[in-house]
């Protein structure tokens, strides 16, 4: 019993979808039907991104990238900057998960030496909200970009006219609050002096320009399963050791409840109906309270209109620290830095999450 608790505690999201995937299996038994829950594209995807960013990441290519960036920094402000700009960037590449799994720790590391927590603190929120915000600009972006894309049968052109103006005025509003910070001088920890691997390096950038073309249509879905398992055959099989299953499950097991929930007429017939015309401001309710990954799952049967869908998750993914997993994880590696002040980064999180949610629900609604 101790085991399942601290799993549930552990992986709530994951947790819960398990249990709702479970109770519909009673109200619609398992048939053929079940086959076509799944889309199997966006499993492979997903998972030969992440295989393509774990073997990147342990080549040392965004340490190395990072510290070169960081020793032309001075001061507070301008390092507080150039991490959110880079956190920004990064996420529409690598997703805002590994983004902030990769630029947090080296925050925290280089604020030890600074030695002002609010600084600390400002800067990370402000990460996190300029990588949830880098992530809405790309299919790749984040995991429900790639859901809908794949769903919908977005293009590439249609993807960035419908992201671009909440994106841009989002990354000015976060660099405005960067001004926040004061111009204390600040030096980037001393590089080790130890180069990337040239063959590793090129083969995982290989595995990740093929999932490009994949997610862009230009090559079809197995062939990132086979360039995965031939990369990490040659150069680090450990890497499957960190792609985050928990995610691929999650899907899955949301993947069996939507697919139940869709056959229930009852319940089919009450989504359409609330979403009709309301694709934006529900999928970003939603989002508030159940994050906006299983949001856009769980939504997407019941409305034709992906567009509205997609700002409205990503926008939605602002607000709560659940309305995005990419939040939590901030969150959780601040928490475990030593002398965290965990009430008043929440209180700093929030105020300027729901500053963020307001401002870029006006600007759309301005600009439909």
């Amino acid at each position: 019993m101790n085991k399942v608790l601290r799993f549930i505690k552990a992986q709530p999201v994951l947790a819960a979808a398990f249990l709702l995937a479970v109770v519909t299996v009673f109200i619609v038994p398992p048939d053929k039907e079940y086959l076509g829950y799944c889309n199997r594209t966006v499993l492979i995807e997903l998972f030969a991104l992440m295989a393509a960013v774990a073997g990147l990441r342990s080549a040392g290519i965004f340490d190395a990238a990072t510290r070169a960036i960081l020793r032309r920094t001075g001061n507070v402000r301008r390092l507080g900057a150039v991490l959110t700009l880079i956190c920004f960037f990064s996420a529409m590449l690598v997703t805002n998960d590994v983004a902030l799994i990769t630029f947090v720790p080296l925050t925290l590391l280089i604020y030890k030496g600074i030695g002002d927590k609010r600084c600390l603190i400002l800067t990370v929120v402000l990460e996190t909200a300029a990588a949830n915000l880098g992530s809405m600009m790309t299919p790749v972006g984040n995991p429900q970009n790639l859901f809908l894309y794949d769903k919908y049968g977005l293009t590439a052109m249609t993807f960035v006219r419908t992201m671009l103006p909440v994106g841009a005025v989002g990354l000015a509003a976060v660099m405005g609050l960067t001004l926040l910070l004061p111009k204390n001088k600040c030096e980037a920890p001393d590089s080790k002096g130890e180069k990337p691997p040239v063959i590793k390096t090129a083969v995982f950038t290989g595995l990740f320009l093929l999932c490009i073309a994949a997610v862009f249509r230009l090559v079809p879905d197995w062939s990132c399963l086979v360039g995965a398992v031939l990369a990490a055959a040659v150069c680090d099989r450990k890497v499957f050791a960190k792609v985050d299953y928990t995610l691929l499950a999650t899907f899955v097991c949301f993947f069996i409840f939507v697919g139940n929930i869709a056959r229930i007429e009852a319940v089919s017939s009450f989504f359409s109906r609330i979403l009709d015309g309301r694709e934006l401001i529900v999928s970003a309710a939603l989002s508030q309270f159940i994050s906006n990954v299983p949001a856009a799952v769980m939504l997407a049967e019941f409305t034709d209109n992906g567009t509205q869908l997609l700002l409205g998750v990503d926008i939605g993914g602002f607000g709560t620290i659940i309305a995005s997993l990419a939040s939590l994880i901030s969150f959780q590696l601040y928490r475990r830095d030593e002398g965290a002040e965990t009430g008043r980064y929440f209180l700093v999180f929030t105020v300027i999450n729901f500053a963020l949610l307001g401002l870029l629900l006006a600007v759309q609604f301005m600009i439909s």
